[in-house]
């Protein structure tokens, strides 16, 4: 069978390059793919490893990043935060046709929608979504310097920028006119607050970019999906984690994502979770809340509009912008609610 996007011939005498040992015949299998970078599991007859790659077609290589992915998992093995060892990488896409990263394959259960979900139980899942939260905060303890990401980003400015990429990103994508956008991003830019102490972010901390333990699911075994972490303002991971909450979100996933779930505690009982279980105050929420809303907007309006240009054929990829109108409405009540 043919696999898009993998040439197995081609990865194992890449494997054996780099010094890893390959016992027999390698097998492989897609894990996941579309819109999300293509992830392969492979194996031999001892071992068994994750290949990550970008989409065959519709590359957008900032929300591919493999070169960061690779970087912040290889510095955060040592962290208390959970990631899966890296075996290696190609930077170039001499062995795919993209850049590649191989890392060791993590034993687990990955609930990515609501039928997942149903196989835990409500003490699981509540203590699972508790232990997600403080997972979170562990990352943004971590001293960048202290594990050599010192140079992964540009912390200063980070919020304000972000405000003017999905402005632009707007611009770009945008199928039809939506007064509330530029209401809202007049709003944020008038309200960026001042920045706090930068940490690694995510940049996409939910549920399904995690593997839980099998056995024991409040356990999180890694931390998956880091292509659009950085260094930047932590209070972002937070507040997009809480956004990804809204119900509305399952129009731009396409599938009842188990994240967008009500047995999952709510929004505000995350970010309070999260406040303790860090030490951080969340000031100026209502912002981040209204920036987190925005961002998404723009992101279902993206998908949409690739789907319109034949680049995207995603599970509802043509219905994906049904969710903008929402994410920008919830974006000005929370700067709203924040300035009363």
């Amino acid at each position: 069978m043919t696999l898009p996007g993998m040439d197995i011939s081609a990865l194992e005498q890449f494997l054996r390059a780099q010094g890893v040992p390959v016992h027999g015949e390698l097998r492989v299998e897609l894990i996941s793919g579309g819109r999300s970078n293509l992830t392969f599991a492979v194996a031999d007859d001892v071992s068994r490893w994750v290949v990550r790659r970008p989409p065959v077609a519709g590359l957008t290589p900032s929300a591919h990043d493999m070169a960061r992915e690779y970087t912040v998992t290889s510095a955060l093995r040592k962290s208390a935060v959970p990631v899966a060892e890296t075996i290696a990488f190609d930077a170039t896409g001499s062995v795919l046709g993209a850049p590649m990263t191989v890392v060791e394959f993590v034993d687990g259960t990955v609930i990515r929608d609501q039928r997942d979900l149903a196989a835990l139980t409500d003490d699981q899942v509540n203590s699972s979504a508790r232990q997600l939260v403080r997972v979170l905060a562990d990352l943004h303890a971590v001293d960048p310097a202290s594990v050599g990401l010192e140079e992964f980003g540009r912390p200063h400015g980070f919020v304000a920028r972000q405000v003017a990429l999905w402005s632009s990103q707007w611009e770009r994508v945008k199928t039809r006119e939506l007064p509330d956008v530029a209401t809202l991003h007049a709003a944020l830019s008038e309200a960026v607050p001042r920045e706090s102490a930068a940490s690694i972010v995510h940049g996409d901390f939910r549920i399904d970019n995690t593997i839980l333990d099998s056995d024991d699911p409040k356990t999180v075994r890694a931390v998956v999906d880091w292509e659009l972490s950085t260094l930047g303002d932590p209070l972002t991971d937070v507040a997009l984690m809480c956004v990804y909450r809204a119900p509305i979100f399952d129009k731009i996933l396409g599938t009842d994502a188990a994240w967008t779930s009500p047995r999952l505690p709510a929004p505000d009982a995350l970010a309070q979770i999260y406040a303790t279980a860090s030490g951080r105050d969340l000031d100026n929420w209502g912002f981040y809340l209204a920036l987190a809303n925005f961002k998404l907007g723009v992101i279902g309006e993206g998908i949409t509009h690739r789907a319109r240009q034949g680049s995207d054929t995603g599970s509802a990829a043509d219905r994906a912008a049904e969710a903008t109108p929402e994410f920008m409405a919830a974006g000005l009540r929370a700067l709203k609610g924040s300035a009363q």
